[in-house]
C-alpha cells in the first residue's frame, strides 16, 4: 500500500481542446476491466480485510479515516489524500467520524511516478 496526496503532484497544463487556466497529472496507467465507485463508510464503519482483485485508487473526497495493507497497520487518510493498492494485496478501510471516498479498480493498475516524499504525502 502507498498512500500520498493528490495535491503533492506536480500538474501540467491542459493545452488541447482550447481549454484555459487548467492543469493535470496523471496518478496511474492501466489496462483490463475497470470500475470506478463512490464509497461513503459510516463513522465506526469499516470495509473489512479482503484481497484486491484489481489494481485500486482509494481517494479520499470528504472526512478522514484510515486504510491499511497487508500488514493491517491503519495508516490515516483525509481529503486530498490517495492509497495505492496493488491486485493481489490484502487491505481493509475504515473510518472514526466517516469519509466519502471514490475508489477506481482497473485490473492492472501501476502508478505513473514514485510517491512524493513521506512529508509531503
Amino acid at each position: 500500500m502507498i498512500v500520498f496526496s493528490s495535491t503533492a503532484r506536480e500538474l501540467a497544463p491542459v493545452i488541447d481542446v482550447q481549454s484555459q487556466d487548467a492543469s493535470a497529472a496523471e496518478l496511474a496507467t492501466g489496462s483490463g476491466e475497470a470500475h470506478i465507485h463512490l464509497v461513503h463508510i459510516a463513522a465506526g464503519g469499516e470495509i473489512a480485510p479482503h484481497v484486491a482483485g484489481f489494481g485500486q485508487l482509494f481517494l479520499c473526497l470528504e472526512g478522514s479515516g484510515w486504510v491499511a495493507g497487508s500488514d493491517g497497520e491503519q495508516v490515516p487518510i483525509s481529503r486530498g489524500q490517495v492509497a495505492y493498492f496493488a491486485r493481489g494485496e490484502r487491505h481493509s478501510k475504515g473510518s472514526v467520524d466517516g469519509l466519502r471516498a471514490l475508489i477506481i479498480q482497473v485490473y492492472d493498475l501501476d502508478l505513473c511516478a514514485a510517491p512524493p516524499p513521506p512529508n509531503e504525502r
